[in-house]
């Protein structure tokens, strides 16, 4: 089943180009179905892009969804057409009385400031509280999971001594979660940080629970509340040329960056990225979807507490 999507974004013409299957919200209303209802939190900045990387994970699902995006009235996104941002996004008070299945929110390009001096934490923090009674299950993905760690469980970011950047290995501490329903022993995410979460930091909070991690990347994913809410610190959904656009615009900005790590064929950046996360984050999103989303969340969606 298609993604209903806001008419003319430009996600749509994009991922037809793809082969996949989207549907606008006029075709989608006249199917008597019952769509989940997600939220997106972009704090990305270069929004469409982001849009994009998402909504190619969350049409691979035979679950009709209905999305919205989310912009913070304290930040003005600058990479992103104001045109763009009045046509698809909401602000939090035109969304807070009303409940969603799913929930994502997304990093941010701000996780070397302490949370506190992020401008716009407070409204950011407002709605993490909302997620806990108005959501079924939110996903935070990179600084997002860190911001809802430290919110919400009182756990830090630490610094690295450099950016953690490529795509690594990871393992699975609990085979029979059923977020990694048909996963491989060993799969791989790209990461693209400077800070990280710790396990012994983690582990002191009973709430959480770590279900994957990777020995050179670290924590990746930490559940709490019985899947409602997924911390997960890379980026399973990037776009295959993502890191590589990442790299070129470090070095052109003069800052210190190595080689995305396990990304270019044969290790030279004048060769195609070698992509080997994509089917790990099919798996990741639709089994979110599916198991903690679409399972739980009761068939009236007024029912959300």
């Amino acid at each position: 089943m298609p993604l209903n999507l806001p008419e003319k974004i430009p996600a749509i013409e994009i991922l037809k180009e793809e082969n996949i299957f989207v549907m606008d919200s006029l075709k989608a209303s006249m199917q008597d179905i019952r769509p989940l209802k997600i939220v997106i939190l972009n704090l990305m900045p270069i929004k469409i892009t982001t849009e994009t990387d998402l909504i190619r994970l969350l049409s691979n699902t035979p679950l009709q969804i209905e999305l919205e995006f989310l912009k913070l009235k304290s930040h003005t996104s600058k990479n992103t057409p104001i045109e763009h941002m009045l046509a698809f996004y909401k602000d939090f008070d035109m969304i807070s009385k009303k409940k969603y299945d799913g929930m994502i929110i997304t990093g941010a390009p701000v996780e070397q400031l302490p949370f506190e001096e992020v401008t716009y934490w407070q409204e950011l923090t407002e709605i993490f509280n909302w997620t806990k009674t108005n959501v079924t299950s939110t996903f935070y993905i990179c600084w997002a999971a860190q911001a809802g760690l430290y919110h919400f469980y009182n756990v830090a970011k630490r610094p690295l001594e450099k950016k953690l950047f490529g795509c690594f290995e990871h393992t699975i501490n609990d085979k029979k979660n059923p977020i990694f329903r048909g996963f491989d022993d060993v799969f791989y995410a790209p990461h693209s940080r400077y800070t990280c979460t710790l396990r012994e930091d983690v582990e002191k909070v009973k709430e959480l629970s770590i279900l994957s991690e990777s020995e050179k990347a670290g924590i990746y994913i930490v559940m709490a509340r019985n899947g409602r809410e997924f911390f997960v610190t890379g980026h399973s959904e990037y776009s295959a040329d993502t890191l590589h656009t990442e790299y070129l615009r470090d070095l052109k900005k003069g800052l210190p960056i190595d080689l995305p790590e396990n990304y270019y064929r044969n290790n030279n950046p004048e060769n195609p990225p070698f992509v080997r996360w994509k089917a790990h984050a099919n798996l990741l999103f639709s089994n979110w979807l599916n198991y903690f989303v679409y399972q739980e969340t009761p068939y009236d969606i007024n029912n959300i507490r």
